[in-house]
């Protein structure tokens, strides 16, 4: 009697008369980037087209997460009054909120009233939430998932935002680059008074490769010349002239090559920083377009992958309760009785034995 008939006494008592009817409102969501298929309202393409990418996962992971946190507890009892309408039930001292529950208590109650199921295979989350009456479970279910949905379009919003302004930042920076390397280039032409001294080196070189040869020819011309004129006939005077004339010209374009600019410096060196300078625009031009480039790709890759919540199922109006299991609650009880009776009854039996 005080083993087994008393507490199931008690607790029959307790499930049928003071025990609160619990009732729960059920929904089903899923997080969806734009560039998947969206499912039907009815879930069955969503159920056959599996769980989704990986970053579908972690996203459905986040979000139940989120659904526990203290966070959106705290949230959802500045619009919904939790602690008031989890302590209503006052003859219910077992499963009602104490009314001076602290934040712990209050995150371990709501946890307990909030079920978040992840399904792997279709990527669904199934929402579960209890409340003392149909109404108020369909209700805070429904805030629940409204709040579900303002954090999965923050989170994208933000990811899309940070990716564009990194973006944005480098396109900023490569101009910004870009634009002081062509300003450097303006200075040296400015300074050295000169449009493009790699072109005059080249042109000179050109120039001076050209002269030599041609001195060449008038060398060998004159060498074959005497070997059956007089070295005084008009027409030897004539080579030597060339030549004599040639070699000035060479000579000129040679110290021209070498010469110092008004700065002091020789032209080579001053085609060797150019030829610097355009090494770096090129690089600097390069970068621009890369960055433009990247810039473009991330705009149209943060409106191609913006996630949003899709409900699959609205929040279930219960129409009867499903807790508290009364014959099943009485049947654990009554097992658990049967289990302690036992263990007494051979205690008891192993003490007679050891006085006989």
């Amino acid at each position: 009697m005080l083993l087994i008939g008393v507490p199931l006494l008690l607790s029959a008592i307790y499930l049928w008369t003071l025990a609160a009817d619990r009732y729960v409102s059920e929904s089903v969501v899923s997080v969806r980037q734009s560039g998947e298929q969206v499912p039907a309202s009815d879930g069955l393409s969503l159920l056959l087209q599996g769980a989704g990418s990986g970053h579908t996962r972690q996203d459905s992971l986040l979000l139940r997460a989120y659904l526990r946190s203290r966070d959106l507890l705290i949230e959802a009892d500045k619009q919904f009054d939790l602690r008031k309408a989890y302590s209503a039930p006052r003859l219910d001292l077992l499963f009602r909120l104490p009314p001076d529950a602290n934040s712990d208590r209050f995150l371990d109650y709501f946890r307990e009233r909030v079920e978040v199921l992840y399904d792997d295979e279709s990527g669904l989350l199934t929402l579960r939430v209890q409340g003392f009456s149909a109404e108020q479970a369909q209700k805070l279910n429904a805030l629940l998932v409204r709040q579900s949905e303002r954090f999965i379009n923050e989170i994208s919003q933000r990811m899309a935002r940070d990716q564009m302004a990194f973006s944005s930042g480098e396109l900023e920076r490569s101009r910004l680059r870009l634009a002081e390397v062509k300003g450097d280039m303006l200075a040296f032409q400015s300074r050295h008074k000169v449009l493009d001294p790699m072109s005059q080196a080249q042109a000179s070189a050109a120039l001076t490769s050209e002269l030599q040869a041609r001195l060449a020819r008038l060398e060998v011309e004159l060498k074959s010349g005497l070997a059956y004129m007089d070295p005084n006939a008009f027409q030897m005077r004539a080579i030597r002239a060339q030549i004599s004339a040639t070699q000035r010209q060479l000579d000129e374009e040679s110290a021209r090559a070498t010469s110092e600019t008004r700065q002091g410096r020789r032209i080579n060196a001053v085609a060797a920083e150019y030829q610097v300078l355009q090494t770096e625009l090129l690089f600097a031009e390069e970068s621009f377009k890369a960055a433009t480039l990247a810039y473009q790709t991330a705009r149209l890759e943060t409106s191609r992958k913006v996630k949003s919540l899709v409900l699959v199922q609205s929040p279930s109006l219960a129409e009867q309760p499903e807790y508290p299991r009364r014959l099943y609650d009485l049947a654990a009880i009554a097992l658990g009785m049967l289990l302690v009776y036992g263990i007494v009854r051979l205690l008891l039996a192993t003490i007679e034995d050891h006085l006989d």
